[in-house]
């Protein structure tokens, strides 16, 4: 078993998870920033409570995460060491226009992303840069509110055009939006969306949406101006919906769920709204806050590769009476699939779901894939290493990765699919952006910290970090 040559094996993490440095740099204050750990953090990334500054009676994990902006270097240097080809990471929008409409960039944090780049460069890895993950200035969603204002649009391209002008030939694959289907499961973290009271808020995420997606095939073109080199894809929280059983009605249920995650990669990789969800709008009375040029935009515009995170899949049923519960710990829940295990969150293990959701996603679009996030969250014990040192054995972790490398590989060499790389997350512990925990660790490299923010912060490598350094060094030949 091997990988096409060139396949692009790596990792992946997201600023507002694992960066830090809130207030230093010139960086101002972003939605992300403000989504508490505890109780509140679900209302407040929900858009229902409202937060707006950084205050003493929460803890914002996000503040600090596990600092990589001090320690960039030396988490490069462990990716490097792992043999990463690639390394998917995004950028801090607050970092390059601290308020969003500043009238400059702020040129130290340009320098920032710009030395990371050459470090991952000089490491033999290849950024794959998210533009925008869930980072939305907190000044734009006061001033404007989020993602339902047009002028979003605007700044968006100022933003895009001067990364892409600055880090012409650093960087050349990058990504719009992460799970940009997120707007309708956590409008605030996903979008700084915030509602009022008797707000229409379907209406209103739609009309966000719109605005987000625009702002994408802006982007590419943008990107394609610049350098032609640069490749742009988007980026869907993927995983395919099972009915729970053969009745149609269910079949038809799981195609609907589906087509709601499906509407924005519909957009972005074939250029115009779907039949259906036109038909949904109307119904719904949602009227799209069309502008000129936007359709020829679209059209004109379209991504160059799809990419997707898959941590399990799910189950659609219309027989409520008969389901088994829902899953739990995801922000995606749904019906149980009795078929499946789960991890400790409550996430269902589903590693043949992956290749259905790979063949799907190229059937629908024929476009190249990539995997840009995969993992499991565990709670790990850290032990000696029997060498004065310390690590985690967690094999668990290995299996579940191991389990999703054969199927992608299947879906290579049985079914045909394009598939570009693989990028697990996260590949070094961060903050959870469902819980804001720690203590739902992903990484090979184990991170002193705990979920009240305490902690040494030093790193240590597990027991995977040397079985993903063996699968990248094999081409994934060996995974034992």
């Amino acid at each position: 078993m091997a990988f096409p040559e060139g396949f692009m094996w790596g990792g992946a993490t997201a600023a507002n998870q694992c960066e830090g440095g809130y207030d230093q740099g010139g960086r101002g204050l972003a939605n992300v920033d403000v989504c508490p750990h505890g109780e509140d953090r679900f209302p407040v990334m929900l858009g229902l409570k409202h937060i707006s500054q950084v205050d003493s009676e929460h803890y914002f994990p996000a503040l600090e995460g596990v600092d990589f902006y001090h320690r960039w270097k030396e988490d490069i240097a462990l990716y490097g060491k792992m043999g990463f080809k690639t390394y998917r990471m995004s950028i801090a929008w607050t970092r390059i226009f601290p308020n969003g409409d500043d009238a400059e960039p702020n040129e130290e944090g340009l320098r920032f992303y710009e030395d990371v780049f050459k470090e991952c460069r000089k490491w033999g890895i290849e950024p794959l840069v998210t533009i925008t993950h869930f980072d939305c200035p907190m000044h734009l969603i006061q001033e404007y509110g989020g993602w339902k204002n047009r002028k979003l649009v605007e700044l968006y391209k100022r933003l895009v055009a001067v990364l892409f002008e600055r880090y012409k030939g650093l960087v050349r694959y990058w990504l719009t939006f992460n799970e940009i289907n997120m707007i309708l499961a956590l409008p605030f973290m996903g979008a700084g969306l915030t509602f009022d009271e008797g707000e229409d808020q379907t209406a209103s995420k739609y009309r966000a949406a719109h605005h987000e997606l625009v702002a994408s095939a802006w982007a590419t073109k943008i990107a394609h101006e610049v350098d032609p080199q640069n490749r742009v894809g988007c980026m869907l929280a993927g995983g395919r919906f099972y009915p729970l059983t053969p009745d149609p009605a269910d079949v038809l249920e799981a195609m609907r769920r589906d087509n709601e995650n499906y509407f924005f990669t519909d957009v972005q990789a074939r250029g115009a709204y779907p039949a259906y969800a036109l038909k949904f709008m109307e119904r719904e009375g949602i009227d799209i806050p069309w502008q000129e040029g936007d359709r020829e935009i679209l059209a004109q515009n379209t991504v160059d590769f799809i990419s997707f995170s898959y941590y399990s899949s799910r189950c659609a049923t219309t027989h409520r009476d008969e389901m088994g519960g829902q899953t739990s710990g995801n922000v995606f829940a749904s019906v149980k699939n009795p078929y499946l295990k789960a991890s400790e969150w409550g996430w269902q293990i589903d590693p043949t779901g992956l290749r259905i959701t790979l063949n799907s996603l190229y059937e629908r679009y024929q476009k190249p894939l990539f995997v840009v996030e995969n993992g499991l969250g565990a709670k790990d014990e850290l032990v000696d290493d029997g060498n004065g040192g310390k690590t985690v054995i967690d094999d668990y972790r290995i299996d579940y990765l191991r389990s999703h490398i054969k199927e992608m590989d299947d879906a290579i060499t049985y079914d045909g699919v394009e598939l570009w790389g693989y990028t697990t997350w996260g590949p070094i512990d961060l903050v959870s952006a469902s819980t804001g925990e720690m203590s739902k660790r992903y990484g090979f490299v184990y991170v002193d910290r705990d979920d009240a923010g305490k902690g040494s912060l030093e790193r240590y490598p597990k027991k995977s970090f040397g079985w993903y350094k063996k699968v990248i060094a094999t081409n994934g030949a060996d995974l034992d």
